[in-house]
């Protein structure tokens, strides 16, 4: 059994830490904002090398543009904002600018999820994953706690060509350590099982490990796999996984369709592996405004409703 630290903390103070760290010694990073800096915390650059810090305002398409432009001057530029405004309103200017010509250019994207609550269905981004799979040149990470978020920015960084990061609003409990080996296109596997091979990533993996956990103990040997880079995708450590235990089930804070579920399945397919799978996913819909717990709830990522689904999977299968 894995055990899960109580301690919570947004993984989007990794992002601004890994910075703050990078630019100790590369000032050719320039960070660039979209009038949100307290909410993707690059604030904390602003205030340290005011120098290296850009606010464009409200000009998702600009941001994309300038960063672009820097990326052409030889410098290093990490670009944040919602991800709704930098997958969804910049997706031309990323496509085009920065996929199209393989520019260096590093791309945040915050508030990813369900839990933005409140905000509602236009800021809950669940199709970015989607968006930025599709474009040739690009890698896309999930980080799953402040640590790895952490890790994942380090290795941006010295990934030469366009990297999207996918960051959280709301505290999540630590399952990392800053010293632990985070290597792009290396999915980690976080408890070995022989029953049903489990894949998840992000702010959800808390929740999937608790279940995981939960089912331990009542006889469930379960095989649990973070993908925290989604692009490239490790085939082999999940085709090595559900060759032994011929059962997956893909658990995405995501929509249906797009996400780490199809990228899976369309990796295992094309490398010829029949296996009984299963995705738990948000089932096309745009959801509605609430608190990130109750949100959590009506669209069953608890650790109780995960724990339930995995259940009801192994009594089909």
């Amino acid at each position: 059994m894995t055990d899960i630290n109580k301690e919570k903390i947004a993984n989007r103070f990794g992002y601004s830490d890994a910075l703050l760290d990078l630019l100790e010694k590369d000032r050719n990073i320039i960070v660039l904002d979209a009038d949100l800096a307290k909410s993707t915390t690059t604030f904390r650059i602003k205030e340290k090398y005011p120098d290296n810090f850009i606010d464009v305002g409200i000009a998702e398409q600009n941001l994309i543009g300038i960063a672009a432009g820097l990326s052409l001057n030889g410098h290093i530029p990490f670009v944040s904002t919602y991800a709704a405004f930098i997958a969804g309103r910049a997706f031309d200017q990323i496509r085009t600018t920065v996929c199209y010509s393989n520019l260096n250019v590093k791309l945040a994207g915050m508030h990813v999820g369900i839990t933005v609550g409140a905000d509602g269905p236009t800021h809950q981004m669940l199709e970015d994953i989607a968006l930025m799979r599709v474009l040739p040149n690009m890698v896309i990470l999930n980080p799953c706690d402040v640590n790895e978020a952490y890790n994942a920015t380090i290795q941006a960084y010295k990934h030469k060509g366009p990297v999207y990061i996918r960051f959280v609003r709301e505290a999540t409990p630590i399952l990392t350590s800053r010293e632990d080996e985070f290597i792009i296109g290396k999915a980690k596997t976080i408890r070995k099982g022989k029953d049903i091979t489990v894949v998840s990533s992000g702010q959800i993996l808390s929740n999937v490990l608790e279940a995981c956990n939960m089912l331990d103990k009542e006889g469930f040997d379960i095989e649990l796999i973070n993908v925290h880079t989604i692009k490239p995708l490790d085939t082999r450590t999940l085709a090595d996984s559900v060759r032994k235990t011929g059962k997956l089930l893909v658990i995405d804070e995501h929509q249906i369709h797009g996400g780490l579920g199809t990228a899976v399945f369309e990796a295992l397919m094309l490398d010829n592996i029949q296996v009984r799978s299963g995705i738990i996913a948000v089932n096309d819909m745009f959801l509605t405004s609430g608190s990130p717990d109750e949100l959590i709830d009506i669209y069953g990522f608890t650790s109780d409703c995960i724990m339930s689904k995995i259940k009801s999977y192994f009594a089909v299968v």
